[in-house]
């Protein structure tokens, strides 16, 4: 009866860590988006890819800024790269992180009207 008590803790210990591990990648996402420079920059990407030279243009940083809001959204996970010989174009990761930026877009216009 104790191995199996020792068993069903250690799952549930095993479903706390994990649950733990989502939110604190939830947390990090979230920290994430909260630059305004790389909302731009997810923005930017919800309407397509977009190479790093294009991306300076529209957010009018300089291309090291631009480069090191990507590493940080690539790092997470939230924006995808493609070489296409020098050039590398950037792509949102998958359809979450759009829905993600459109629902918080609805927030913000509410809290504006």
């Amino acid at each position: 009866m104790k191995n199996s008590l020792n068993s069903l803790q250690r799952g549930q210990i095993g479903a706390g860590l994990k649950l733990k591990e989502k939110f604190v990648l939830l947390a990090d996402t979230f920290q994430a988006l909260g630059d305004s420079s790389r909302i731009q920059i997810v923005w930017s990407l919800s309407k397509g890819e977009l190479s790093v030279s294009k991306l300076v243009q529209l957010v009018g940083m300089s291309q090291p800024a631009v480069s090191h809001h990507l590493r940080t959204l690539r790092n997470l996970r939230l924006v995808k790269a493609r070489r296409e010989g020098r050039a590398v174009y950037y792509s949102l990761d998958d359809d979450h992180i759009e829905r993600l930026l459109i629902e918080g877009i609805r927030h913000v216009e509410d809290l504006l009207q």
